[in-house]
């Protein structure tokens, strides 16, 4: 992935000298909470897939609709250190993420409001209450902010076997696409919907979830090739092995030896590949209906 030297985000807080505690390198069972496409068009289909008014979509999309949820307590920003290599990948990921995204929205009518993305070690507040490197990167709609701690990409490689720079692209891609759903207002139909479900069905809603942000971490990753020709051999099969490492499956086969299908919350090693697959082959929003799509 040819990414040096690209534009960076200015998106990117750096909390990792602020202190904390909690668990370090920790695999993604928990994950972000979100859903969604991204405008008029993506509006209507946001309608057709959950019976949401396309309107109330599109307030939301102009900065209406509900009010903002209770944020964490504000602290200073900082900006990564520039001779931070890692971070420095981390930002450049963000900052096309937000140019595919503002070009996505743009095309059908509506306006992309970026996500911040919070580096941090060890534990952090949120709105979502306190962050922790044990739960993998994620997303929280309170504050629409993507916060990882970067220990994670050496558990990705050296524990789940997921090296190289693209596989640490796609899981960014994904939190990203949970903020993508977050502004489309589904994270909230979503939760209703749960709050009012079983453990199991619960999980299965939390399933087509999580496999919307693989698929819309697709989409980007179509729209970034287009515009940036950046990728290298083998960049594709870094995602898919990522994708297929931290499916529910396959953790569950490595932590306790046996598989829960019930239990899945993200979905299965080969439901994750087929739906980034999805995304990345067709770059086509709406072909992102999990929720209509048999898994």
């Amino acid at each position: 992935m040819k990414w040096e030297g690209q534009e960076q985000s200015d998106n990117v807080e750096d909390r990792r000298g602020d202190g904390g505690g909690g668990r370090r390198g920790g695999i993604p069972v928990m994950g972000g909470r979100g859903l969604g496409l991204g405008s008029v068009a993506i509006a209507l289909v946001a309608g057709w897939i959950f019976g949401i008014n396309p309107l109330t979509v599109l307030g939301l999309l102009e900065g209406g609709g509900a009010p903002p949820a209770a944020q964490a307590p504000a602290r200073p920003a900082h900006k990564p250190p520039a001779e931070d290599k890692a971070a420095a990948f981390v930002s450049v990921v963000l900052r096309d993420t937000e140019q595919v995204w503002g070009r996505v929205f743009q095309a059908a009518g509506g306006r992309y409001d970026q996500p911040r993305l919070v580096l941090f070690r060890g534990a952090t507040p949120t709105a979502c209450g306190t962050g922790e490197s044990a739960m993998g990167p994620f997303y929280c709609p309170g504050d629409s902010k993507v916060y990882i701690d970067l220990d994670f990409f050496d558990t990705l490689s050296r524990r789940l076997g997921a090296p190289g720079d693209f596989a640490q692209a796609y899981v960014i891609a994904h939190e990203v696409g949970h903020h993508v759903q977050h502004l489309m207002g589904v994270t909230d139909k979503v939760d209703q919907a749960r709050s009012r479900m079983s453990k199991a069905q619960a999980n299965a809603a939390s399933v087509r979830v999580e496999l919307q942000a693989d698929c819309l971490a697709g989409v980007w990753a179509h729209h970034s090739q287009q515009g940036k020709g950046w990728l290298e051999r083998g960049d594709i099969e870094e995602a898919l092995n990522a994708a297929s490492r931290i499916g529910d499956d396959t953790l569950q086969r490595q932590s306790q030896g046996r598989v829960v299908p019930e239990s899945f919350t993200h979905g299965s090693s080969e439901q994750r590949m087929r739906w980034f697959k999805r995304g990345m082959d067709g770059g086509v929003v709406a072909q992102c209906n999990t929720f209509e799509a048999k898994l």
